[in-house]
């Protein structure tokens, strides 16, 4: 897990007003709610006609429109690195019941009565519990500082990551501990990998969803091995399982590539 810089304000859900959500805002703000659901499409897709299936990348656009003032969607394509999936969306909304309107609405459409959901993945942004000014001044002064320099990201890696009830028994004081050795190894890698933290204890049946974009997936495998070498590792009970592999692109494009 990697500790994620959202802005330092009280931990309140963003009043969510009638205007286009703006993605930069959402995706730096705390209490925004994150949901990722995994697609696995049918045979039965393949045997439209052609037509049928590049027009749905019109329609999916279209319902992306409608919803744009309540919710902020990213698809990926996952078809050629994962097993178990096609394509995946990852949704944040100041409300969580926009998310789930969108995704219900999405199951009508061409494509998304012609995929079943492998998984979902429900978790909530908040402020930075350890690595703060107050707590931790010199390591919150490296993660602020630092910024991503690499190439536009063509890649995206989903890791799901459940703690250990000793982790949850641990008193602060421990943990803090505990996640300053967790932090120092990440400084070096966020030039060229981009990351995100969404908290999902009590919403699910994990803790966390960590989300990374990047360029470099050398950089990224040296950054999870490194983490995989920190005495906090020891108190995962489930790290990925399954770990998801995309690639970057926009939502029609993922749908035309899955039309070929």
């Amino acid at each position: 897990m990697i500790i994620m810089q959202t802005a330092s304000v009280a931990v309140q859900q963003p009043a969510a007003d009638a205007t286009m959500i703006e993605r930069s805002k959402i995706l730096t703000q705390p209490g925004v709610f994150g949901v990722f659901t995994m697609f696995k499409l049918r045979p039965e897709w393949n045997k439209l006609p052609a037509t049928e299936r590049m027009d749905s990348a019109a329609e999916v656009v279209k319902l992306i429109e409608k919803h744009k003032d309540n919710v902020l969607v990213d698809l990926y394509l996952t078809r050629g690195l994962e097993t178990n999936s096609d394509f995946f969306f990852r949704i944040n909304a100041y409300d969580l019941a926009k998310a789930q309107t969108f995704m219900r609405e999405f199951r009508s459409t061409t494509i998304g009565k012609n995929a079943d959901i492998f998984d979902t993945l429900v978790g909530v942004t908040k402020p930075l519990n350890y690595i703060t000014k107050d707590k931790s001044p010199e390591l919150n002064t490296g993660l602020s500082s630092a910024t991503y320099i690499g190439d536009a990201p063509r890649y995206v890696i989903v890791i799901p990551v459940k703690k250990s009830a000793e982790w949850w028994n641990l008193s602060f004081e421990q943990r803090l501990k505990e996640m300053e050795s967790h932090t120092v190894p990440t400084l070096p890698y966020l030039v060229n990998v981009k990351r995100k933290l969404y908290h999902s204890t009590g919403l699910d049946d994990i803790d966390f969803i960590t989300y990374f974009e990047t360029n470099d997936l050398i950089a990224f495998n040296n950054l999870v091995i490194s983490l995989a070498s920190v005495p906090e590792n020891k108190y995962h009970v489930r790290w990925g399982n399954p770990t998801t592999l995309g690639t970057i692109l926009s939502p029609e494009n993922v749908i035309k590539a899955l039309s070929e």
